[in-house]
């Protein structure tokens, strides 16, 4: 793996208790993993609802509901 990777985690907002918002609750697992891995990352607020997407160097590599991503799911370090 190239050890200049730009990893952006661009996401929307997305509906809670009523209120609609960019929130990164369900990005923290996500992030943890990417910096488990010596990844840094960098979010990005964008406008489609309920989106998530994974930029590395410029190319998207994943897409997702941001609703399909565990609350707040950080892996336990064994």
């Amino acid at each position: 793996m190239p050890e200049t990777l730009l990893v952006t985690i661009r996401y929307g907002p997305y509906e809670s208790c009523g209120v609609v918002d960019h929130r990164t609750f369900r990005l923290e697992g996500l992030q943890a993993v990417l910096k488990d891995c010596g990844l840094s990352c960098v979010t990005e607020e964008i406008p489609d609802w309920n989106q998530v997407e994974l930029v590395v160097n410029g190319e998207c590599v994943y897409k997702c509901n941001i609703k399909d991503l565990e609350f707040g799911n950080i892996p336990s370090q064994n």
